[in-house]
């Protein structure tokens, strides 16, 4: 047991989210207790993770969750291991819960140069209706950006697509790639923009589109057995379009959606529901919200990517390929997480903040922000 490497997951405590600070102690070794000193309150160290709570064996749990986010039917694993279906679909959902957590944390709270997004929607298939799944790539290193649910294709959806990729894009060139949806030229333009402020004028704030933001659509049309392709130029130089796919592709060629087509299809493998011919069947949308960021978040962590692999020479004639996930390529990671390390990982509480008050604050509220808020509030 290392309390150093722990941190107080009480959200009333100064010392919350704190890592080497001292305040962390053994409370009891037995059971994997720790303390915190500060608000003298206990936990333990599975909190904070997917396994806290559960009795069964982390080992089993993760090779349950590992089949999951591969493909495998829950039926089959019910088969195999024994357990009741309802006890398959809580860890499935534990899981996938604890993966958004670590997938806000990791990339939707990281800034990248993302050069080259593609995006797409695929419709799923639940008891009774009709769910959409948008999602969004980055193309350079194949980093999955996040997505969004709802039982409508329509603005709402990208919009909320349209803004989850802003959260993550910097201030750069970038080019937009999407299929012939109307609603995805709408919600970039909506997203990608700030607000300029007015210095001392009355009125609303004025919006400035961000410069060097294109935007290209690839239409599919398919008219008496012939499928037709036409690629259009939205917003944006196609100079700079040129440019940045080239860079991000790493091989010439012409607008495309490939690589997001191809992405759907790894989720198409791994959950059923996503299939387009398929007897299977989610009954609610919460299993494809907690399905979808389970898989996406195995995709980025777990696994390595073929064409992101990259030569380490070990002589001027030998050399060895180093294999890469997309989160190493990237740079998040430095090495290739393991299932269990993906469902172990804690995600660290902000930093705790002085209630505001009327007046001065108190000497002790003042020592408290001199020993655990440091940097300016």
């Amino acid at each position: 047991m290392n309390p150093q490497e722990q941190f107080c997951p009480n959200e009333a405590c100064p010392a919350r989210g704190q890592v080497r600070k001292g305040n962390i102690g053994v409370h009891i070794g037995k059971d994997r207790i720790y303390m915190c000193h500060v608000c003298k309150k206990a936990f333990a160290e599975r909190r904070g993770t997917m396994f806290h709570g559960l009795r069964t064996d982390e080992v089993i749990v993760t090779q349950v969750v590992t089949l999951l986010g591969h493909g495998c039917p829950r039926a089959a694993i019910v088969a195999a291991y024994g357990y009741d279906e309802r006890t398959v679909k809580n860890w499935e959902q534990r899981a996938g819960a604890h993966s958004e957590s670590v997938h806000e944390h990791v990339v939707g709270g990281s800034k990248l140069d993302l050069q080259h997004v593609q995006a797409d929607e695929i419709r799923a298939k639940i008891q009774g209706t009709v769910i959409w799944i948008a999602m969004a790539m980055m193309v350079s290193t194949r980093l999955w950006l996040g997505g969004a649910i709802s039982p409508r294709r329509d603005k709402k959806l990208i919009q909320r697509l349209a803004e989850q990729i802003q959260a993550i894009a910097l201030c750069r060139p970038l080019v937009l790639a999407v299929d012939g949806l109307p609603s995805y030229v709408g919600a970039f333009r909506r997203a990608f923009r700030a607000k300029l402020p007015r210095r001392g004028r009355s009125g609303r704030c004025q919006w400035v589109p961000w410069p060097d933001i294109a935007i290209v659509q690839m239409v599919k049309q398919r008219a008496d057995g012939v499928l037709r392709v036409e690629r259009r130029i939205v917003q944006g130089c196609a100079q700079t379009i040129t440019s940045l796919r080239q860079s991000s592709q790493g091989i010439p060629g012409v607008i495309n959606t490939a690589y997001i087509e191809r992405f759907n299809a790894t989720f198409r493998a791994r959950f059923h529901p996503l299939a387009r011919r398929s007897r299977s069947q989610a009954r609610q949308a919460p299993t494809l919200h907690h399905a979808m960021f389970l898989i996406g978040c195995l995709y980025n962590f777990c696994d390595y990517h073929k064409s992101l692999r990259v030569r380490l020479w070990v002589g001027s004639h030998h050399y060895r390929w180093v294999q890469r996930t997309p989160t190493m390529a990237t740079g998040l990671t430095e090495h290739r997480w393991s299932v269990h390390e993906l469902l172990s990982f804690k995600v660290p509480l902000p930093q705790w903040q002085p209630p505001r008050q009327r007046g001065r604050p108190s000497q002790q509220t003042l020592r408290l922000i001199q020993r655990w808020c440091p940097t300016p509030s």
